[in-house]
């Protein structure tokens, strides 16, 4: 019964979603708890497309192919549900992996360091798309973004690693937009 609870929490979401106003918005992006839990379902059954943010480390990049198969097998449980209930609310769903975009990067000479290079190249190996964009580790512009409430991208500093940091974030912009087109 818990299962079928979450179907109506997702027709929720995807009502919500679909119910803003039309043309106001051009993405919906759902920030997803880094689990495959009940918020986490309801916001994939309620996309087209899936961004997965990762760290290039061992325990982040091995949840990659685990979180293919569970968004598999939502998809199928979900679409045989839906289409068993008759209900119309229910559509298939089809959300796609739009690919990996590495976060927490530690850069240097222009690339991230060997131990980092050999996930980044695993997960590439595993057929998963990754994004060319990249965004670096830096404890010191991103500790104070929520302290005062300014995106990274809006804070008023100079400095070569921040001029850095924030071409990484129109770079990021940039090639998201290419993709979701």
């Amino acid at each position: 019964m818990i299962f079928v609870s979450s179907f109506w929490g997702t027709v929720h979401l995807t009502q919500g979603i679909k119910s803003l106003e039309s043309g106001a918005y051009d993405f919906v992006l759902i920030d997803c708890p880094p689990n495959f839990n009940i918020v986490t379902k309801n916001a994939l059954v309620a996309s087209d497309f899936i961004l997965v943010p990762t760290k290039p480390d061992y325990l982040s990049t091995l949840g990659i192919d685990q979180l293919r198969t569970h968004v598999k097998e939502l998809v199928s449980t979900y679409n045989r549900y839906a289409q068993d209930s008759g209900n119309d609310q229910w559509n298939a769903i089809d959300p796609q992996i739009m690919g990996v975009v590495f976060t927490m990067v530690f850069i240097r000479s222009g690339s991230p360091i060997s131990a980092q290079e050999q996930y980044i190249q695993q997960v590439q190996n595993l057929g998963v798309s990754t994004w060319d964009t990249m965004i670096r580790e830096n404890k010191t512009i991103y500790a104070d973004a929520p302290e005062y409430g300014v995106p990274v991208v809006l804070k008023r500093v100079s400095g070569k690693t921040y001029e850095d940091v924030q071409d990484e974030l129109e770079a990021l912009t940039t090639e998201f937009l290419g993709k979701a087109k």
